[in-house]
């Protein structure tokens, strides 16, 4: 390579690195503050931090704890994936051939599933703790809707991944949870057929769950988790001691 050939690469390489990189490297309260607001993974969190934000005894990281489960869980479920068919003749085949056949599929297997439960205990946990500390007070009611929100969303995950294995336990667990949904008030029989997609836990059942479970549930999970974690910073941070 020549000369020119090796200015025109430093060049291009330098342009990319300032395309990505507008602010040059922090070294005073100035720049570390731009740096953090033109960077979308750091300003999600805010310049400064509240004494009592950083004590592990106040927040014990639950929602740190839920959020990582949360991505746990997705990795380890896009790994599921590749070796699962939503069908109602293979479903359960799939599942014995992941746990015997597929390279550390018992393994993601079960961290799947103690990843969910554990989710769903943290998230409880978490509103607890908010619920303790006051957290859902004026300025912050509207991020507790959403954490509300999130809370139902978890349980719904949960709920739709316990058909997926396509066994007794599962088939009846869901018979009764959806059962259980035909008895609201005004909706009962839409909310059964939607949920059913007909009579009883078939074949269709089996689609949608697996579609609410890696596709819409998901998502809603993840777009509402950003406005929470926005909300906390535009509400100055961590909730502090009442």
């Amino acid at each position: 390579m020549s000369f020119l050939e090796r200015m025109d690469e430093t060049l291009r390489r330098s342009v990319v690195w300032r395309s990505l990189f507008r602010q040059p490297y922090a070294n005073d309260e100035r720049s570390r503050a731009y740096a953090v607001m033109n960077n979308v993974f750091l300003h999600i969190h805010p310049v400064r931090v509240r004494q009592h934000a950083v004590k592990f005894a106040y927040t014990f990281c639950l929602g740190g704890l839920s959020f990582f489960l949360f991505l746990v869980l997705t990795i380890t479920g896009v790994y599921l994936m590749f070796f699962y068919v939503p069908s109602a003749t293979q479903a359960y085949t799939d599942i014995l051939d992941i746990q015997t056949k597929v390279a550390f599929g018992l393994l993601t297997r079960n961290i799947h599933r103690w990843g969910a439960h554990l989710m769903v205990f943290f998230v409880f946990l978490h509103m607890m703790r908010v619920f303790y500390h006051g957290a859902y007070k004026p300025p912050r009611e509207f991020n507790w809707v959403v954490g509300v929100v999130l809370l139902f969303t978890t349980i719904l995950l949960s709920f739709s991944g316990y058909l997926l294995p396509w066994d007794q336990i599962a088939y009846w667990a869901i018979t009764i949870g959806t059962n259980m949904g035909g008895y609201l008030p005004l909706f009962n029989t839409p909310v059964n057929r939607l949920l059913l997609g007909g009579l009883e836990v078939g074949q269709n059942t089996l689609l949608r769950f697996y579609v609410l479970h890696i596709m819409f549930l998901p998502l809603v999970a993840a777009i509402f988790l950003a406005v929470h974690f926005w909300r906390i910073r535009k509400d100055g941070g961590i909730s502090g001691p009442l």
